[in-house]
């Protein structure tokens, strides 16, 4: 069985659930291991990557580059 028909066998087993307990403990194994597996992804950045990114971001401001966070947020609500 291949990993589509996989996930569709079980949400049709999950559709016929009736017992909240089993839900919620799905639900708390399927945060726990998404996490589990994001945090195993993350690769730290190098110093010398963080002082580049630092550098970039204050010639950004003194260029005037740079957006304000309330400009940003009215942008976004339209």
């Amino acid at each position: 069985m291949d990993l589509h028909a996989r996930k569709i066998s079980f949400i049709q087993e999950f559709l016929r659930l009736k017992n909240e307990e089993i839900i919620s403990g799905l639900e708390t194994m399927l945060r726990k291991r998404k996490s589990e597996i994001y945090e195993k992804e993350l690769n730290p950045m190098s110093l010398d990557q963080l002082n580049k990114e630092i550098d970039q971001a204050l010639e950004d401001s003194e260029n005037d580059r740079v957006i304000k966070a309330t400009d940003l947020k009215s942008k976004f609500r339209k």
